[in-house]
């Protein structure tokens, strides 16, 4: 038998594992060349020589990479003290109106340096100071009970005088007191809603008028409000039925932060005539002309004690020149602070004064244009009491 030439080739290839000629070799799972074969994929990382460099996603189980060392602390300078600071809580403020006596005009432009505050007696550092004019915060405390037409229409035509004072950023409650305080309305800008609320005291109910109740009420509210509050008290200042007395409505007032009382008494003109009639002398109505001028000295006592100040209209056009005087005042001040050299909480009233003092410290002394000395009026509240402490 005859062997051909691909028959003896065949017998090799399977006798010594050689490929035959013209037969491809296959490559074996798991080789170099099936790995170079695979598709190349591109991961976008930078390539090396070799091989792609596969920048994998962060996993958050990782462990968070070391924060960089804090740098170190300076060295102490030798001859160089560390810096100390010091502070007082207690800061007492003060609020200076310096008005001229003869126009009721405010005087600008005076200067820290200018002011001297002394706390009982003693002089004190004003640290905080600045000429202020700012939108007004007030109640206005109004009485209307059942008593003759002329002291309702007092209280009405000093009512609308303040209103019409008036400007869009302030911000004014209305309360009216009998037996007790009514809120007419709260605290708004909207001058139409204080026109509405002065247009419902037309007929009073009761004829009590309890002024130290409502006047301890509206403190007790305002201290929760922010910044500096007045309030505008229109009244005989005759209280009849209080609960409180005005030993507790002083002290009451002495300890109120931030709060001015203008005192505006209504019926002047017609007390002048019941006492030229000698009305008073019997016995007139359920008062009696000692308890008239017992009012007009609490209306003094009140305003005095915050920094206010009290008037006793006689006639009926001089309501609307006291506001404008009121407000030129309250938006127009110096506000002053300082810290007090005698820092015990012990709820002592302290006394205040304010006084005028020119670089050599003598009393200050203002001209006008003309170079003729202005009298001036220095309005501030008359003290204040401390803090108390309970051990």
């Amino acid at each position: 038998m005859q062997w051909t030439a691909p028959q003896v080739l065949l017998i090799l290839a399977l006798v010594t594992g050689t490929p035959a000629v013209g037969q491809q070799q296959q490559p074996q799972p798991g080789t170099q060349q099936q790995q170079q074969q695979q598709p190349q994929v591109d991961v976008g990382g930078p390539q090396s020589d070799t091989a792609p460099v596969i920048v994998r996603k962060k996993n958050p189980t990782d462990e968070a990479p070391k924060p960089e060392p804090k740098p170190e602390k300076p060295k102490k300078i030798e001859g160089i003290n560390d810096p100390t600071f010091t502070s007082t809580s207690a800061l007492v403020n003060v609020d200076v109106s310096v008005i001229a006596q003869k126009n009721g005009m405010f005087i600008p432009g005076l200067h820290q340096d200018n002011f001297q505050v002394l706390e009982d007696g003693v002089p004190q550092r004003v640290v905080n100071f600045a000429q202020t004019q700012k939108p007004i915060t007030a109640v206005l405390l109004v009485e209307f009970a059942n008593m003759p037409y002329q002291f309702l229409y007092d209280m009405l035509n000093g009512a609308y005088s303040f209103a019409n004072s008036l400007k869009k950023d302030d911000y004014i409650a209305v309360t009216a007191f009998d037996m007790k305080p009514h809120m007419i309305v709260d605290f708004t800008q909207d001058k139409n809603a204080l026109q509405a609320a002065l247009s419902q005291l037309r007929i009073p109910g009761f004829s009590e008028t309890n002024v130290f109740d409502a006047l301890y009420d509206t403190i007790d509210r305002l201290e929760g409000v922010e910044g500096h509050k007045y309030i505008i008290l229109l009244t005989r200042g005759i209280d009849t039925f209080s609960k409180l007395n005005l030993d507790k409505t002083l002290k009451k007032i002495q300890g109120a932060k931030d709060i001015t009382i203008y005192a505006v008494s209504t019926g002047q003109a017609f007390r002048l005539y019941l006492e030229s009639h000698g009305a008073f002398e019997g016995g007139w109505g359920p008062a009696r002309e000692m308890d008239y001028l017992q009012a007009d000295n609490q209306l003094k006592t009140f305003a005095k004690l915050t920094g206010g100040k009290a008037y006793f209209p006689r006639f009926e056009a001089e309501m609307p020149e006291i506001f404008n005087d009121v407000a030129a005042t309250v938006r127009n001040q110096y506000s002053l602070a300082y810290h007090p050299t005698n820092t015990k909480l012990d709820g002592s009233f302290r006394k205040l004064q304010v006084k005028l003092v020119a670089p050599d410290g003598e009393p200050l002394k203002i001209v006008d244009q003309k170079g003729k000395e202005v009298k001036v009026s220095i309005i501030a509240r008359d003290g204040y009491r401390a803090a108390h402490t309970v051990e």
